[in-house]
Order: C-alpha cells, then sequence, then structure tokens
C-alpha cells in the first residue's frame, strides 16, 4: 500500500510517501512563502529524489481541517487534481488527528493546538490506546474551535498530563502557564509542526479502514466561517 500524504494546513507545507508502513521520502517547509509557491515543486522534487511513478499510488491522505483557510484550498485543490488525474481515491486526514499522530506512543494526553486568532485555538485532545504490538489513535475531545481558557479546563477536568504541539503554543505557551494545572510538556522542535508523513500514515490506516472519498466529493473542513464570511454577515 502506497499512500501520499499532503498537508498545507497551516503554516508548514509538507508532502510524503508512506508504503507499508515505511516512510520513503518527505519534504517539509516552514518559510515566508505561500503554498501555492511551494507544495507542488516540493511534490516534484520529491517524485525526482525516488523515481516515483504517480500511477503506483494507491491513495492521496489529505490534511483536511481545520486551519488557514487559504492552506486548506490550496491543498484541496492539489489533493483533488491529482486525485481526478490519477484516478485515485482520497483519504480525509482530520489536521488535528495528523498532528496528534506525531506523538504516536506516548502515554500522555495529547493536545493540538492550532492559532485561529481572536484568542480562539482548532484544538482537540487525544491519547494513545494499545492494541497487540500497534498503537491505535483515540479521540477524547473532537477537534473544535474554542477560546483558551476552554481548553484549559476540559484538560484539567481530565486530570492526566498532557503534551501540548502546534503552532499554537508559543502564541498561547503564557496563558498555558496560568490556566492548565495538571502537569504539561510541549513537543520538541522535530514533532510540534503538521508532517506530511504522519498525515499519509494515519491515512493508510484509514485507507484501510475503507474511509475514502472521492476526489470530487472533497471539501475541507474548516469549522468556522471565514473573516470575510463574518464581515460580509455582520453588514445586512
Amino acid at each position: 500500500m502506497k499512500i501520499l500524504g499532503l498537508d498545507s494546513s497551516g503554516l508548514v507545507a509538507g508532502v510524503a510517501i508512506v508504503e507499508d508502513n515505511v516512510l520513503l521520502a518527505e519534504y517539509t517547509t516552514n518559510y515566508k512563502k505561500t503554498h501555492s509557491q511551494t507544495l507542488l515543486p516540493m511534490l516534484a522534487e520529491l517524485r525526482e529524489m525516488i523515481d516515483l511513478d504517480m500511477e503506483s499510488i494507491d491513495a492521496i491522505a489529505i490534511a483536511a481541517g481545520p486551519g488557514s483557510f487559504t492552506g486548506l484550498r490550496i491543498g484541496a485543490a492539489t489533493a483533488k487534481g491529482l486525485g481526478l488525474a490519477l484516478d485515485k481515491p482520497l483519504v480525509e486526514v482530520p489536521t488535528l488527528e495528523g498532528l496528534a499522530y506525531n506523538l504516536c506512543g506516548t502515554d500522555k494526553l495529547i493536545c493540538p493546538l492550532m492559532d485561529a486568532r481572536r484568542n480562539q485555538v482548532y484544538t482537540g485532545v487525544y491519547e494513545f490506546v494499545r492494541d497487540g504490538v500497534e498503537y491505535r489513535l483515540q479521540v477524547v475531545e473532537e477537534q473544535c474551535a474554542i477560546d483558551i481558557g476552554e481548553i484549559a479546563e476540559k484538560l484539567n477536568a481530565l486530570g492526566r498530563e498532557v503534551i501540548f504541539l502546534g503552532d499554537g503554543v508559543p502564541v498561547y505557551k503564557a496563558a498555558i502557564s496560568e490556566m492548565v494545572c495538571v502537569p504539561y510538556s510541549f513537543a520538541p522542535a522535530s514533532n510540534n509542526c503538521q508532517r506530511a508523513a504522519s498525515v499519509a500514515a494515519l491515512g493508510a490506516i484509514y485507507f484501510a479502514q475503507g474511509k475514502t472519498v472521492s476526489a470530487a466529493q472533497h471539501q475541507p473542513e474548516y469549522l468556522r466561517k471565514s473573516q470575510a464570511e463574518r464581515e460580509r454577515e455582520a453588514a445586512l
């Protein structure tokens, strides 16, 4: 099974190929360029480096949201275009589940934080459950857009040690220290941002479970309205 993973949901852009639980290649950038400038060139370079025949992939795993509205649209357009051209299914991986999968195997709760502006974060709470010789990602709190204080309250109520990761960590680090009462830590730089490898690896699991959509069916999961939509509604 060969899965192409794409993630442009946040500040990081990434592409990866996972085959039979082996990471063949991953290309990640976290730089001040739009994902429309980086995603396809990264994919082209990855293809050349590993002599990838695009027809050989089984599915395209895409970080489906939430996240940056522009980034999600760029990722969706790329995945849909490839899916239509290659006649391959898409696997929609919730962005925050992909982030949590970076920490596969930990016995602590995982709380990804993406800065959603206006003192809100895109977040959720996850844990890994041992399933034989493998670990299964389990949702404790579904992904949502909420105030940083609300997620702190949820974590305090759960009463377990937690690891934070994501681009919201540096933005809300002071708030975390003030509001979170349970033991906590922050993921290291190698695992604290979106990784297309995690999207591809989790996508392979979901693909095996039959969780696919056609390229035409895929739509990003925004979780909330865009600023332009909110301003238009306020003006009515």
